[in-house]
């Protein structure tokens, strides 16, 4: 429990899935990305909770109410030698932000960090969510301005992989 907030943090269980893939769908809409959020409860229950796990989520509750999430998984910085954590999403509902739930939960990311000997705890934020920009600053974060984000995905995936020749 955050002293600040009102949020309880806790890990996700499989029986969140549900509530998880309804708050991914929730912020690809905020996001104007609904078109692309395909993923399934089978795909999201096996990525977290499968033999070969490859996220984590915590979750954030005001009372019984789920309010948000955070979805996060290691990589590794070659420069600082290190294990880091990329912040895929964090999303708080609607009605829940300004408690903050936001805020809790990156703190128990950056508590999961330390733990785990990580260099770096990251994420990326839309240009246009100024709200969340100012949010992250207010916190420490700094923007990356330096390098842009690149992504192979969909058939330009499948050909460079040697699927499509």
């Amino acid at each position: 429990m955050n002293p600040q907030s009102s949020c309880h943090i806790a890990p996700a269980g499989h029986a969140d899935v549900p509530e998880i893939l309804a708050m991914i769908r929730e912020l690809a809409e905020f996001e104007h990305l609904l078109h692309e959020a395909v993923a399934t409860e089978d795909g999201i229950a096996a990525a977290l909770f499968g033999p070969r796990p490859y996220a984590e989520v915590l979750i954030a509750r005001v009372g019984e109410a789920l309010a948000g999430f955070a979805l996060f998984f290691h990589n590794y910085s070659t420069f600082v030698g290190k294990p880091g954590i990329y912040l895929e999403d964090l999303y708080i509902r609607p009605a829940f932000r300004g408690q903050g739930c936001g805020k809790a939960l990156l703190k128990a990311v950056a508590q999961l960090a330390l733990e785990r000997g990580c260099g770096r705890f990251e994420w990326s934020v839309l240009d246009w969510n100024q709200r969340a920009i100012d949010f992250y600053q207010s916190i420490g974060a700094r923007p990356m301005s330096d390098w842009t984000m690149m992504r192979v995905a969909g058939k330009a995936l499948e050909e460079l992989g040697g699927k499509g020749r």
